[in-house]
C-alpha cells in the first residue's frame, strides 16, 4: 500500500531545475545530453539520432528538426535529449512548453525513464509518458504509463487521450504531477489522466509503481516505428 504525507490543499512547488532557452546556439551542454545512435531504439524506428547536428537554440525557444537524410544506414535524422545526471528528480511537478511537429510519420515525445534502473530492465524500471503524438492521428496527446504490470508490450499500458487540435500551430505546456501515491496528467493545467495503481490493484508491488526513485526528462522525434509508421 502507498502511504503519503501531503495535503493536496497546501501543496507548493519550488523551482529546482530548468532550461528557458534564452540563449543562442546549441542546447546547454551543461544541462542536457544526446543519445546519439540508429538502432532501432527498440521500436523499429527509422532515423539516426545525431550528437546536436537537428538541435538548435534560437535566444527564445529549442527547435528540434527530423530531416530526410541518409546518416549511417538510416534514412532520417533527428535529435534524442536527456537530462539525466544533470536533472534527475523524485516526485514534483514537471513541464515543458511546446509546439509539436506535423507530418505522418513524425513521433514527438517529452518522457522519463529512471536514472539509476538498479536491476530492474524496462518495463519494470517504469517508464512516465509526458506527452506523445502521432502525425498520423494529428491533434490526439496520449499520456501513459509503463510497468512490470502495466505496458504496451503486453497491452496492459494505463494512459489516456485529449484533442488538442492545435497542437503543431500553437504552444501547449504538457505537465505531469508526481506525487508519492499517483501521477496527474495535464496539458494548459487541464487533468485529463490520472494514474492511480489503487484503482487496478488492491495490492500495490514494484510491479505496478516503480515510480518511487529519481528519473530524468527525454525529449525526442522519432519518424515511423512501430507506432508512429503503423499508419
Amino acid at each position: 500500500e502507498l502511504k503519503h504525507d501531503y495535503n493536496l490543499e497546501e501543496l507548493k512547488y519550488e523551482l529546482v531545475w530548468s532550461d528557458e532557452f534564452n540563449y543562442v546556439g546549441k542546447p546547454d551542454p551543461g544541462k542536457w545530453n544526446f543519445q546519439v545512435d540508429g538502432h532501432g531504439w527498440g521500436n523499429n524506428e527509422l532515423q539516426y539520432y545525431t550528437a546536436g547536428d537537428n538541435a538548435y537554440v534560437d535566444g527564445k525557444k529549442l527547435i528540434l528538426t527530423a530531416r530526410k537524410e541518409e546518416k549511417d544506414g538510416s534514412k532520417y535524422t533527428s535529435t534524442r535529449m536527456n537530462t539525466k545526471g544533470k536533472g534527475d528528480w523524485k516526485y514534483g511537478r514537471i513541464e515543458v512548453r511546446a509546439k509539436l511537429s506535423a507530418g505522418r510519420g513524425t513521433w514527438p515525445a517529452v518522457w522519463m525513464l529512471p536514472t539509476d534502473w538498479e536491476n530492474d530492465e524496462w518495463p519494470a524500471s517504469g517508464e512516465i509518458d509526458i506527452m506523445e503524438h502521432v502525425g498520423y492521428d494529428m491533434g490526439m496527446i496520449y499520456g501513459t504509463v509503463h510497468t512490470g504490470a502495466y505496458n504496451h508490450m503486453i497491452r496492459t499500458d494505463k494512459g489516456d487521450s485529449i484533442k488538442i487540435s492545435n497542437a503543431s500551430q500553437e504552444f501547449h505546456v504538457y505537465a505531469i504531477e508526481w506525487l508519492p501515491d499517483k501521477i496527474k496528467f495535464f496539458v494548459d493545467d487541464k487533468v485529463y489522466f490520472v494514474y492511480d495503481p489503487s484503482k487496478y490493484s488492491t495490492v500495490i508491488t514494484g510491479e505496478h509503481w516503480p515510480f518511487d526513485r529519481p528519473f530524468h526528462l527525454l525529449i525526442n522525434i522519432a519518424i515511423g516505428g512501430n507506432w508512429g509508421g503503423s499508419r
